[in-house]
């Protein structure tokens, strides 16, 4: 019997919505899934800050969208998808919150970032159903944290406390990896994967600068430095194509080693 040809990660005619796309983090993922050919849709609220960082991408689109709001999230991928036809691919990748005290941090300050960390992607999980089970397929990506793992080195924050992690940042991430598995296991019936990416030290450009905590970041990994974009670009772009048709329910740590360490 012939063998089916192998899936590529070739992701021509793909239609890949992804929210918070315009960050540092997230602009590294679009343009490594515009180098595999996909058109994408930046699900956000600032055009401003879109049209800043993707102004001259004619295979980047922007959408607007408010995660906190579900009709927002509904409308936004209804306008995607009498636009374009379809939705190969949700990856939820924006987030909001306040606050990093793990003693001084109000009951409000933590509801808004479990809001902004976990329910927000449930609610852009549950919009996405509808389109996916209409057309018998899509792939959903949830983006957790090596802190949804396990709990920080408190040690390599004492000269730097503005870069604390916060509780719930790490409660709302452990979250969304359950969040995954749960979704998974309920819609593969429909031909519908739902995979998490946890990375790991990714520190942004303006942390970067400190090169003392970046150090520190560097000792707790397996392969002694941080991670940049390009680093973590490439399990999306596997996730969204059909390399990844039979993987579903899975959480891919992206970290240098650290959780292993």
């Amino acid at each position: 019997m012939a063998q089916k040809m192998i899936k590529t990660f070739d992701l021509t005619n793909k239609i890949i919505v992804i929210t918070g796309g315009y960050g540092y983090l997230g602009s590294g993922i679009v343009n490594h899934l515009v180098h595999y050919n996909a058109t994408v849709i930046i699900a956000a609220r600032s055009k401003e800050k879109f049209e800043k960082v993707f102004s001259d991408n004619v295979n980047v689109a922007f959408q607007e969208m408010d995660i906190s709001i579900e009709q927002s999230i509904i409308d936004g991928l209804t306008q995607v998808q009498k636009q374009y036809g379809k939705i190969d691919g949700l990856i939820n990748n924006a987030f909001y919150l306040k606050g990093n005290s793990p003693e001084l941090m109000s009951s409000e300050d933590f509801n808004y970032g479990i809001d902004g960390t976990l329910n927000s992607v449930f609610r852009c999980v549950k919009s996405i159903i509808p389109f996916f089970k209409e057309q018998n397929y899509g792939k959903i990506v949830n983006v957790s944290s090596m802190y949804g793992m396990q709990a920080p080195d408190f040690s390599i924050y004492e000269d730097c406390p503005q870069f604390l992690n916060p509780p719930h940042y790490g409660a709302a991430k452990a979250g969304v990896i359950q969040l995954t598995k749960y979704y998974a296991s309920y819609l593969g019936g429909y031909n519908i994967n739902v995979n998490t990416v946890t990375p790991g030290p990714f520190p942004s450009l303006g942390v970067q600068e400190n090169l003392e905590f970046v150090e520190e970041l560097k000792k707790k990994t397996a392969l002694g430095r941080i991670g940049f974009p390009e680093d973590l670009a490439g399990i999306f772009t596997f996730l969204v194509s059909d390399a990844a048709n039979y993987v579903t329910g899975q959480n891919f740590i992206i970290d240098g080693g650290w959780t292993v360490k």
